[in-house]
This record gives structure tokens, sequence and C-alpha cells, in this order.
């Protein structure tokens, strides 16, 4: 039997970080997007410290328990991927595989672009490997998807910030209910447009109940953890959407990069993310960009959110992966 889940506070590159941490082993190290935590790999823990594995998630730069710049441009994927590079070093480990889920996903890609030394291998969960800087800029999406596109939205300081903090649990529950493959509405899945005038929670009303893989206590410890940061809750994790046009500039130089280490993607077919354009080619690129792709993953009927809507199918894949990396530690 190995020891609960145990919770720290890392420094790192001047940021304070909340981790949570089980096992012993190589460093696996568990990436979360938007909007979540640490809480959103409750069921990985478990079975990748019993295959071995140290397994450590991080609260990102931030997001709930984490410290939070106040600097907008604290936020670019340089930074992101630098505090990737510093929490390995400061769990006083050389080398991690690193596993991404939604804006987790970019963090790892390039991550593992930037530095294969120490990024042993890399999984993404939801998002493929837009290289070299992730997202289709504002300057892209408001000319395909129009300004109410959910990340044009984000752009505006304190706009979401104050409508999404305003009730967080709500919020919460609202969006991963709407991104979830149980949603009804979602067998067609198909990215969050704002009405002209209107606000992202116009388009994505309180359930009349819950999935099954998500509970009132499981929205109770997100909720909780985002409310340390009282009326700023969400504004580090926007902040993160309002350096898209500036890590296109800032990782321009890596154009033509690939992923050098073994790599493995995961993605529901009602996830959101299926339906942005180009993400067919992308994913038709994915051997390219990705010459060690061990497995490419569909999870029917699932959702955006992945790791928590199919953990068993998730946590399998993961450790298949795992298990045939090299002997390298």
């Amino acid at each position: 039997m190995h020891s609960p889940v145990k919770h720290d506070v890392v420094e790192v590159n001047g940021v304070r970080l909340h981790i949570a941490e089980q096992g012993q082993g190589p460093l696996v190290l568990l990436l979360h997007g938007f909007p979540e935590s640490w809480y959103s790999w409750r069921h990985q823990f478990g079975p990748l410290a019993e295959a071995g594995y140290r397994v450590v998630a991080p609260d990102q730069r931030g997001f709930a328990r984490s410290e939070q710049p106040e600097d907008i441009a604290s936020y670019t994927l340089l930074h992101l991927a630098g505090d990737v590079i510093g929490l390995i070093r400061a769990l006083g480990e050389e080398r991690a595989v690193v596993v991404g889920h939604d804006w987790g996903a970019p963090v790892a890609w390039i991550t593992a672009m930037l530095r294969p030394d120490v990024v042993r291998a890399v999984a993404g969960l939801s998002v493929p490997p837009a290289l070299p800087a992730g997202m289709a800029p504002p300057s892209v999406t408001r000319r395909v998807y129009g300004e109410g596109f959910y990340q044009n939205y984000f752009q505006q300081p304190g706009v979401a910030d104050a409508e999404l903090g305003q009730d967080i649990a709500s919020s919460l529950r609202r969006i991963l209910f709407s991104g979830s493959g149980d949603n009804p509405k979602n067998e067609r899945p198909r990215p969050w447009v704002v009405p002209e005038g209107g606000a992202l929670l116009d388009t994505v009303p309180e359930p009349d109940q819950l999935p099954g893989w998500l509970t009132e206590a499981d929205i109770e410890v997100f909720a909780r953890d985002y409310a340390e940061h009282g009326t700023r809750a969400f504004t580090g994790p926007l902040n993160w959407y309002r350096n898209i046009e500036r890590n296109q500039e800032l990782l321009a130089p890596f154009r033509g990069r690939g992923i050098d280490v073994p790599a493995l993607y995961m993605v529901g077919d009602r996830d959101m993310v299926t339906s942005f354009r180009g993400m067919d080619t992308l994913r038709a690129s994915l051997r390219r960009i990705a010459p060690r792709l061990h497995d490419e993953v569909t999870l029917h009927g699932c959702g955006h959110w992945t790791q928590q809507e199919r953990p068993d199918e998730v946590n399998a894949a993961l450790r298949d992966f795992l298990a045939h990396l090299d002997g390298d530690v």
C-alpha cells in the first residue's frame, strides 16, 4: 500500500507552487488545464504510484493554491515551461515524464520540444502538439470564429475574471458539465462562442444533474482551492490566454522543431478541441511532429475532461506508455 497523497509548497522561479505527490520511483509530472487544478488528476495518483512511479501534480502558476504573479506577461509558455524544468530540479530529479491535459498539454509538448534532455517522454491529453507556440493567436481566431470565440472573450483583463469569480462553484460546475461527453448537447462538439453583448456563462447553463464522473464534493474541492485568491480566483488562469499572441513571438525561433522524445496523445471524440479549425490536419501530422509517437488513443463518447471522464482507460494507456519507455530513469 502506498502512502496517501501528500501536499507541499515548492518555490520555483520565484513563484510558490502547491504540489500534490504520491509514490516512489521515476518522476511523472501531471499538468492540469483550465479551469482545473492538481485535483483533476485524483484518479491517476494511485494507479501510477502502484505501477512504481513518483507522481507529482502541481497547481500551475496562477491556479488554485499556487501563487499568482501580478504581471500578465508572467504567464507566457516560456515561463510555464520554465516552471516545469524548475519543479523537476526542485524535486531533486534530473529527468521526468511530463503529462499534460488541456492547457497543460501545450506546456508539456513545448517543454519536451525545448528540453528533450530533461523530459524523458511526453503525453498530451485533448490538445495535440501545435508547435512551436501552442494555440492559434487571437489575430487568427478572430477571423476564423469571430470576436465571441471564448479565447478572444478572455483577452480583456477584468471582464471574464469578474464573471467567473462571482460564484466560483457555479462557474466550475457549468464549465465542467458543458465540456463533458455526458452533456446531451455535446454530441456534436463545438467551441464556446459568447453572444454579442453577452457573457460566457450565458452559453453554459447550470446543469440539472451532474454527470456520473463529477460530484458536488469534487466541485467543492476545486472551488475551495480557487477561493484562496478571492475575487481574483480566475485572474491567473485567464492570464494564460492573454499571452497566446505573445507566445507566437517568443517561440518563433523554434519553428520547425518537433518532439524528439517518446510521445502519447489521447483525445475524446466528443472533445470540443476536435472541432477547432485545422485540428484534423494537425492530428494527421502527429507522426511527423512526434516521430517516436507510441500511440494515438481516441476515447469514444468522452468529452474534454479526459482523465476525469475516463480514468480507467487513461490510466491503462499511461501505464502501457510508461512500461514501453527505455530503461533509463
